[in-house]
């Protein structure tokens, strides 16, 4: 029924030659096309080139790379000859590189740089199997890869020698034509990948995913997200080695599509929204709240009346789109609700606002939506759930975002919020994927119940790499996969997410609650940027909280109080406004039970970083939290 990667490409490649598939910025910073034609030569040289340094169909291929054009093409070659990659980010540790490439008994491995290579050069006593190296960087100089020979066994190879490389090889027509009965000969049930997630809880797992676990979300997606179409443009902001931005990928080039290659970065993300004009874009939460703290960050400075102007169209816009998802239905159905009683109490507000919301649209919104570009249709988010502040304020301004839950196990989509009448606070199942939610005694939840959800699809994982016991764990008999992720139906067949069951704290008495929804509600303050709720077994909760720096600065200057930069984090007045902020945003008037509140809390000196405390999608890697600040976290429970 599926294809493989390399066959569909092959066959948009057929239709589209002309069409461009990506964009990427030159020496200058100028972004540069590359047709799809153009793309589909270098996979093949370096899929025979591949071929010529011995690998084959079932052999693991290192890819340790962010973020560029060159991932594509060589994870396009590998699985062009029927090989698998093992991916990874530059972010990775060096355990984390060893334990993948030995465990998968690599011999050939791209790395993105100078850095990767020396990570991997340092490793080399352990990677007795690693044989060839290809650097992807095209700075790196001959030079420089002359000189790395010299200290290490391995075979180091600069990418566009590989291609070179190919080329001539595909001049004899025996080559070629052995490569294009190798992309024929691919199923669609061979693994494709192995990705190691690098996990909130330790060791990395390897997941094997197949070609028909991506392949069906590439027929069943689009039916979701319509409006999808040839030649529209997509920035690439993630980290492409994890599932979400590799689907999106996928998703882009079997649609002919363009993807144009930025950072995650404020200044850069602006600056390529406004040169790309991208049609889409695909994020993580984190993002979005960054961007709609920018927008609230520069209005500080503006004129009192622009403050003023800025404030009222917000509350404006707020209850104008309240009314409107009352009155057309699109409101999340945890509790039975009165269709009739709906209208009538949205009715009033969607007609009579209209006018005042075409003004803020036209005065205000309008202004933020321009950074967007002109032809911005969506925000395709994942790797999280969206708070409920980010997504109310960015449909209220006229921006939409379609929220999508999903999990590397699943390849990873397993529900989208439709681009039509999506309903916020929800995500809808694929077609053809099977959701249950389950109490903890195995039986079905009714709506505004909450259980574990359940997964049941052709994008479920083969299982874990040479660990069939941790496969057997999550992954029954008849098909399901343990998500381990809480869920709660609605009654019109959406559902919402609602933390980790693993993450949930039980109290010293015995109270139930998860954390994550708190800690949600915490960072949408603007004083605050991250943050952890502890206390299993404890009496009471405690956060560790991490200072937006900016923010409080700002708020110290404003308030003519004197400050030393890196001594914020102690200033008595700095912890009495977190106090009271934390006071006035967990609280029973906000729905949190007494239980709930935050009794104690520590201010950290320094961010998360991505690698330590966070893991590659910014969650919460509470194992790691909990080793690194154990003193931390032993003073929020000391009586």
């Amino acid at each position: 029924m599926y294809k493989t990667i390399p066959q569909i490409f092959e066959q948009i490649v057929t239709q589209y030659p002309a069409y461009t598939v990506q964009m990427s910025k030159d020496a200058t910073g100028t972004f540069q096309p590359i047709s799809y034609s153009e793309l589909y030569s270098e996979v093949n040289s370096l899929a025979a080139a591949l071929s010529k340094h011995g690998i084959k169909r079932g052999d693991l291929v290192g890819l340790i790379s962010d973020n560029r054009r060159e991932w594509l093409a060589s994870d396009l070659a590998i699985l062009s000859i029927g090989a698998a990659d093992v991916p990874r980010g530059r972010d990775a540790m060096p355990y984390e590189v060893k334990f993948i490439l030995s465990i998968t008994e690599a011999s050939f491995c791209f790395v993105e740089n100078a850095v990767q290579l020396r990570k991997i050069l340092n490793l080399s006593e352990s990677l007795p199997k690693l044989k060839h190296l290809v650097v992807m960087d095209r700075d790196f100089t001959k030079k420089q890869r002359d000189e790395a020979k010299e200290a290490t066994h391995f075979d180091i190879v600069l990418y566009e020698e590989m291609i070179e490389e190919g080329r001539m090889l595909l001049n004899d027509r025996a080559v070629a034509k052995n490569l294009e009965e190798e992309r024929e000969k691919g199923k669609a049930d061979e693994i494709a990948t192995i990705i190691f997630t690098s996990g909130t809880t330790g060791d990395p797992k390897g997941v094997m995913l197949t070609h028909e676990n991506f392949a069906y979300q590439l027929d069943v997606v689009p039916k979701m997200i319509k409006s999808i179409a040839p030649g529209q443009r997509w920035l690439s902001v993630l980290p492409v080695w994890h599932s979400f931005e590799r689907i999106l990928q996928y998703v882009i080039i079997s649609n002919a599509s363009t993807i144009a290659y930025s950072k995650p970065l404020g200044s850069i993300l602006i600056a390529d929204l406004g040169v790309v004009n991208p049609h889409w874009m695909g994020s993580v939460p984190r993002i979005w709240e960054a961007v709609k703290a920018g927008v609230f960050s520069s209005m500080k400075n503006k004129k009192p009346i622009e403050k003023a102007l800025f404030s009222f169209f917000v509350n404006v816009a707020n209850s104008y789109t309240r009314g409107k998802d009352l009155v057309k239905g699109e409101v999340a159905t945890f509790k039975k609700r009165n269709r009739v009683l709906d209208t009538l109490v949205g009715i009033i507000p969607y007609v009579f606002l209209t006018p005042l919301y075409k003004a803020g649209d036209h005065l205000v919104f309008s202004k933020v939506k321009q950074k967007l570009g002109k032809n911005f249709i969506a925000g395709v988010s994942g790797g999280g759930a969206m708070s409920e502040s980010v997504d109310n304020f960015f449909s209220a301004i006229g921006v939409k975002l379609l929220d999508g839950y999903g999990l590397t196990e699943c390849a990873p989509v397993v529900a989208v919020r439709p681009l039509v009448r999506g309903v916020k606070r929800t995500v809808t199942p694929l077609e053809g994927t099977e959701i249950r939610i389950v109490s903890e005694n195995g039986s079905e939840t009714k709506p505004g119940q909450k259980g574990i959800v359940m997964v049941r699809g052709p994008q479920v994982m083969k299982g874990y790499y040479k660990r069939q016991d941790l496969t057997d764990a999550v992954l029954d008999k008849d098909g399901w996969l343990n998500t381990g992720d809480l869920g709660i139906w609605t009654h019109h067949g959406e559902f919402a997410l609602n933390g980790r069951a693993k993450d949930t704290i039980v109290l010293a008495g015995g109270e139930n609650l998860e954390p994550v929804p708190i800690e949600a509600k915490l960072c949408e303050s603007e004083f605050i940027d991250q943050a952890i709720v502890l206390g299993q077994d404890k009496k009471y909760l405690g956060a560790l909280i991490v200072l937006n720096k900016a923010r409080i600065e700002e708020y110290l200057t404003q308030m003519q109080i004197p400050y030393l930069s890196d001594k914020i984090g102690q200033m008595q007045e700095v912890r009495a406004l977190i106090e009271k902020t934390i006071s006035e945003i967990i609280n029973s008037k906000h729905g949190f039970k007494s239980f709930e509140h935050i009794v104690r809390f520590r201010v950290l000196p320094k961010q998360f970083e991505v690698g330590k405390e966070l893991s590659a999608k910014q969650e919460l890697k509470r194992y790691e939290i909990n080793k690194i600040y154990s003193r931390e976290i032993d003073d929020l429970f000391v009586s």
